[in-house]
């Protein structure tokens, strides 16, 4: 469709953009304030995530970053991450290239931001994404001191885990991160 065309390769920072807006209204109608803001979205939902807390990183407090796509500039050459070249563009493209560099997360968090402590987990077996991003971007958040939390499921594939009590012990870690991140205090 014409709304999903809109927002592929170079024009994908609309998508982003339009996401930081709702937030910012929601602030600015007084429903809510950064500090009881949280954000969740896995895989693609996993970018948008680690765009939102790169480029917007005082609109949350809680940011859950679920079996994400972080290095953008390397995607293509992880699991599955060269069947969507059609989605965000190739590094090969100098423009699309370029814009990589300016959305990707690992390649955007700085030393010297203050960011929400994120929840970044992935799955050992994620044959779609690869663990490999959520892996870096921890890394990287550890380099610089950033704090953060991670958690690996083992078994599982592109989710929360290979049956119903994994699935239900990664959404009650998730529950409580958000508990911890946005009522405390």
């Amino acid at each position: 469709p014409a709304w999903h065309e809109a927002g592929l390769k170079t024009k994908r920072q609309t998508t982003f953009d339009d996401f930081a807006a709702v937030a910012r209204d929601l602030i600015a109608r007084g429903v809510t304030s950064p500090r009881r803001l949280g954000i969740e979205g896995g895989s693609n939902g996993g970018l948008l995530m680690g765009v939102q807390m790169t480029q917007h990183p005082d609109l949350w407090n809680a940011v859950d970053i679920q079996v994400p796509l972080l290095d953008m500039l390397r995607y293509e050459q992880i699991a599955a991450g060269a069947s969507w070249v059609g989605e965000y563009g190739s590094v090969a493209n100098p423009d699309e290239r370029a814009f990589l560099a300016r959305i990707s997360p690992y390649q955007n968090l700085h030393r010297d931001t203050t960011y929400p402590r994120a929840l970044v987990w992935t799955t050992t077996k994620d044959d779609r994404v690869g663990p490999q991003h959520a892996r870096k971007f921890a890394a990287r958040l550890s380099e610089y001191g950033i704090p953060y939390y991670y958690y690996e499921v083992i078994e599982g594939g592109h989710g929360s885990g290979a049956n119903q009590k994994e699935r239900a012990h990664t959404s009650a870690l998730e529950y409580t991160y958000f508990t911890r991140q946005l009522m405390d205090k």
